[in-house]
C-alpha cells in the first residue's frame, strides 16, 4: 500500500490537480516520464531523464460522421494503478518475465478512454471504447515526432501484390536514413528503430491488433520530424491471385479501417527505449503487454526442430528412390530427424491440391507417414496457404488431428487489415482446440498473438535464408540487425542451417542447391541468437549426414530457454548472445561482411567448471567460408575467450557443466 500511494502521490505533484489538462506518468524506476496533455487534442510525449524522446505527437481516432476521439477531450476521472508481477513464459528465450508497470487510465467525457503504462523499458498507450452499439473507424491518428532529424532504421514495403499496397509479405533489409529524407507515401512496416544519439536508441511497434488493421508507418511532418501511422482499409472485394492463384488478394477496400463493437479496446502504440544497443537483444516488452494465453492446457504444446524440404528442394542424394514428394523421400526425412533427435518434419508445397487440403497428392500415404514418424519418436507439419486452410477451418483441423498431424505452416498471408488479423486469431484458437501447432509462416509478423494464443511458435516476417535463393546481396548485415530491430516483436521463421557457404566474392544465387552468405560459423550461431520455438533445418539430410559434426552440435541446441543474457552487439555489425537451459549454456556471435575480433566475457556462467564445445570460423574461412575450427577446452565465470569472425563470420559455444 505504502508503494502505491508514494506512486500516486508523485503523479500529484508532477500534475498539479486532475482536472488540469497535463498528465504525467513515471516508469517504476523514474527514469521515464510520459507527458499527456488533453484539450483541443490528445498529445502525448516521453522523456527519457533530460532527453526528449517523443516530442508532442496527436492521437485519436476519427469516426464515421465525422466525430474524432481525442479532439476537445474532457476527462471525467483519471485512474492509476501498477502491476509487479512475474509472468510465465514456457516456450520462450527466459521461464519468466517481470511484468512491472505504472498505468494511468483517462477516462473521457464521450464514453472512451486512453490507457498510459510507463515499464523501465518503454512507455505504451491504448484506446478503450466504452459505448454501445458498432463503431466504424475511418482512420487513427498516431504521430511519432522527434526532437532531431534522427537516423532511422526502416524495412520499406517494397513487394506490392496485386497493385494494392496493402499487401506485402513484410520482408525487406533496411534502409538507413534521417528521418526527413523519407520518400512521401512509402510505408515502413513494425518493428522500426530510430537512433537518438548518445547510445540511445527508440524502437517503435505494436501489440494486441486483434480484429484490427496492422500499422504502418510513413513520413510525418517535416517539421516536426514526425513519422505517422497508416492502416490498411477494409476489404470489400477479394480473389484468388499472386503465385500460383493462391494469395487471396485484395481488389477493394472501404473508406475505412475497422468496425469493431462500441465496448472495445484496441491495439497497444508502443515505444522502447534502451541507451545500448545490447539491451535491445534482451527486451521482454511484447511478452509483457500482450493479451494473457487463452490456452489453459499446455501440457501438449512441443516446441523443437525441423527437418524441412523446400529450401533444399528435396535435393537429397545417394539413395535408391527417386527423391521428391513420395512416401520414400519423407521416410528419408523421418529418418534423418529420428536419427539426429529433431521432434518434427514438414511436409511442404505440393502434398496436397493448393486450394482444397483434403485432396491428397496420390504420390503420398499420410497417414503411412504419421505411423511411420510416431514410432520414431517424429511428428509430421504440413504446409498450407491461408487461403486453403480457411475454406473449412474446423473440418481441415478436425480431420488431419485424427490423422496425428501436429500442426500447420501456413504461408502466403500477406495481408494484416481487420479481416486478416481477426481470421489469424480464429485460426490460432481453433488449432488450440484441435491440439494443433501453427507456424504462421506466409509473410506475416508477430504483435504479440504469440503470447496469447502459445500454439504460435513461430512467424516469418523476416526476409530470412530463401531470399539468398534468388539474389539478396548483403544477408550479413541484415543477420546482424534483425535481432536488434525485428525480433522485438517475436520470434523469426528464418529457416537457418545452410551447409553451402559462400564468402562474398564467390556466393551466387542458385535456387536448388542454394547456397549462404556468410561462413558456416554463422549459420551455426543463428540457432542460438535468433529467436524460434519451431525452428528449422533448411538443408537436405543428405549434406547434414556429411557434416555430422555441425548436425550434431545444431540438434543439441534448443528452441527456448530458461534464461537470455545479452553479451554484447552494435545494430548492423555484430551480435553476441548467451542462453541457458537448465545448467547448460549456449552462445552464439556473428558479424556483417566485416571481419572482427571481440571478447566474450563469460561471466554469465555459474559457479564451478564447464566444458566449452566451440566453433569458430577456420583460419580459411575468408577464402572458403565452410572453413572452421572446433575446440574443446575447460572454462570458467572468470574467463574471456578472444575470438577471430571472417568477413561474414560467427563463433558458437555450448557450456556443459562439469
Amino acid at each position: 500500500m505504502k508503494a502505491k500511494l508514494l506512486f500516486v502521490a508523485s503523479l500529484l505533484v508532477s500534475t498539479g490537480v486532475w482536472a488540469q489538462k497535463n498528465y504525467q506518468l513515471q516508469s517504476p524506476d523514474g527514469r521515464l516520464t510520459a507527458t499527456i496533455n488533453v484539450g483541443k487534442t490528445i498529445t502525448w510525449a516521453v522523456k527519457d531523464g533530460y532527453t526528449d524522446v517523443i516530442t508532442p505527437s496527436t492521437i485519436g481516432l476519427e469516426l464515421a460522421g465525422g466525430e474524432v476521439l481525442g479532439q476537445n477531450a474532457s476527462v471525467k476521472k483519471a485512474e492509476t494503478s501498477q502491476a509487479d508481477e512475474l509472468i510465465k513464459t514456457p516456450f520462450y528465450k527466459k521461464a519468466h518475465v517481470s511484468n512491472h508497470y505504472n498505468q494511468i487510465k483517462l477516462s473521457m467525457k464521450g464514453d472512451y478512454a486512453v490507457i498510459f503504462r510507463a515499464y523501465d523499458d518503454g512507455i505504451a498507450y491504448r484506446f478503450v471504447s466504452e459505448r454501445k452499439g458498432e463503431l466504424t473507424i475511418k482512420n487513427e491518428q498516431a504521430q511519432f515526432n522527434f526532437k532531431n532529424d534522427d537516423v532511422a532504421y526502416l524495412p520499406f514495403v517494397n513487394d506490392y501484390r496485386n497493385k494494392d499496397k496493402f499487401t506485402t509479405s513484410f520482408e525487406a533489409q533496411y534502409s538507413k536514413m534521417p528521418i526527413s529524407k523519407i520518400v512521401k507515401d512509402s510505408l515502413a512496416f513494425l518493428p522500426i528503430l530510430v537512433d537518438l544519439g548518445n547510445q540511445q536508441k527508440a524502437a517503435i511497434l505494436e501489440a494486441d491488433i486483434e480484429n484490427y488493421p496492422g500499422m504502418y508507418l510513413s513520413a510525418g511532418d517535416k517539421a516536426s520530424n514526425g513519422l505517422s501511422g497508416v492502416f490498411a482499409q477494409y476489404p470489400t472485394q477479394e480473389g484468388n491471385g499472386g503465385y500460383k492463384n493462391i494469395n487471396y488478394v485484395v481488389n477493394g477496400r472501404a473508406d475505412y479501417i475497422a468496425k469493431v463493437a462500441g465496448s472495445t479496446v484496441l491495439p497497444w502504440r508502443i515505444v522502447i527505449i534502451s541507451n545500448s544497443d545490447k539491451e535491445l537483444l534482451d527486451n521482454d516488452m511484447m511478452q509483457k503487454i500482450a493479451s494473457a494465453s487463452r490456452v489453459t492446457d499446455m501440457s501438449w504444446i512441443k516446441p523443437g526442430k525441423v527437418a524441412w524440404d523446400w529450401w533444399n528442394n528435396w535435393n537429397i542424394s545417394h539413395v535408391d528412390f527417386k527423391a521428391g514428394v513420395n512416401n520414400a523421400t519423407y521416410k528419408y526425412y523421418i529418418d534423418f530427424a529420428a536419427a539426429n533427435k529433431l521432434e518434427y518434419i514438414i511436409i511442404d508445397e505440393g502434398w496436397s491440391d493448393d486450394a482444397d487440403l483434403t485432396k491428397v497428392n496420390p504420390a503420398l500415404n499420410l497417414q503411412e507417414l504419421v505411423n511411420y514418424g510416431k514410432q520414431k519418436n517424429v511428428g509430421i507439419i504440413l504446409w498450407s496457404s491461408w487461403f486453403a486452410i480457411t475454406r473449412d477451418l474446423e473440418g481441415i483441423l478436425g480431420r488431419y488431428e485424427q490423422m496425428g498431424i501436429k500442426g500447420f505452416k501456413i504461408d502466403f498471408i500477406d495481408r494484416d487489415d481487420q479481416k486478416m488479423t481477426k481470421s489469424l486469431y480464429e485460426i490460432a484458437d481453433a488449432s488450440a482446440k484441435h491440439h494443433m501447432l501453427v507456424d504462421y509462416h506466409g509473410m506475416y509478423k508477430p504483435s504479440g498473438i504469440q503470447h496469447t494464443y502459445p500454439n504460435i511458435v513461430n512467424f516469418e516476417g523476416v526476409k530470412g535464408l530463401e531470399n539468398v535463393k534468388w539474389g539478396v546481396k548483403d544477408h550479413p548485415g541484415y543477420d546482424v540487425s534483425i535481432p536488434f530491430i525485428r525480433m522485438l516483436a517475436g520470434p523469426m521463421d528464418y529457416t537457418p542451417g545452410a551447409m553451402r557457404n559462400a564468402n562474398q566474392a564467390n556466393w551466387r544465387p542458385v535456387n536448388d542447391n542454394p547456397m549462404s552468405q556468410g561462413t558456416r560459423c554463422h549459420q551455426l550461431s543463428m540457432y542460438t541468437i535468433f529467436e524460434a520455438p519451431l525452428q528449422m533445418l533448411a538443408d537436405n539430410p543428405t549434406i547434414y549426414q556429411k557434416e555430422q559434426e555441425c548436425t550434431d552440435f545444431i540438434a543439441a541446441v534448443p528452441t527456448t530457454f530458461d534464461e537470455t543474457y545479452a553479451i554484447d552487439g552494435s545494430v548492423g555489425n555484430y551480435v553476441a548472445i548467451a542462453r541457458r537451459k537448465g545448467t547448460t549454456w549456449f552462445a552464439g556471435a556473428m558479424t556483417s561482411w566485416d571481419a572482427r575480433n571481440t571478447a566474450i566475457d563469460l561471466s554469465f556462467l555459474g559457479d564451478g567448471k564447464y566444458r566449452a564445445i566451440i566453433f569458430e570460423d577456420g583460419i580459411n574461412a575468408d577464402r572458403d567460408a565452410t572453413d572452421y575450427k572446433k575446440t574443446i577446452v575447460t572454462v570458467t565465470a572468470k574467463d574471456k575467450l578472444n575470438i577471430k569472425m571472417a568477413p561474414g563470420g560467427g563463433w558458437s559455444a555450448r557450456f556443459e557443466k562439469m
